[in-house]
């Protein structure tokens, strides 16, 4: 499962021009966070606190983040997907569509919606 998310995100980010693949990472964190933040990008990602940091740096220089005021404790931050962000993750969920739909060329309906369901089975065991 790895090697298919690494080999899939490689694909798409270098095709998008986009600069490194922890942006994505970021972007990816950001679209499934309630509330994202540095702290729960840090989480996610497996990273301490400064590392997490950078790589928010570095996608708000990237223009694909910004960093907004949390309206309900102005000291902390939240992370807001930019246009340029939603743009790259909906070209990069568009690949990802492509990518399962060639490798499931010539299964049938059924096929497809059990390996749908076992992989979310799969997905949602996990630790």
């Amino acid at each position: 499962m790895i090697a298919i998310r690494r080999r899939q995100t490689r694909r798409a980010l270098a095709e998008d021009g986009v600069p490194g693949g922890q942006s994505f990472d970021v972007l990816d964190v950001i679209e499934a966070e309630s509330e994202p933040t540095v702290s729960a990008i840090a989480a996610a990602l497996a990273v301490d606190q400064p590392r997490a940091s950078k790589l928010v740096a570095a996608a708000v220089a990237d223009g694909l983040v910004m960093r907004v005021a949390d309206q309900t404790d102005g000291r902390r931050s939240v992370l807001v997907l930019t246009d340029r962000g939603h743009e790259l993750l909906d070209r990069v969920h568009e690949r990802r569509r492509a990518a399962f739909d060639t490798a499931m060329n010539g299964w049938s309906p059924s096929e497809r919606t059990e390996f749908a369901r076992l992989l979310a089975r799969f997905v949602e065991a996990m630790p």
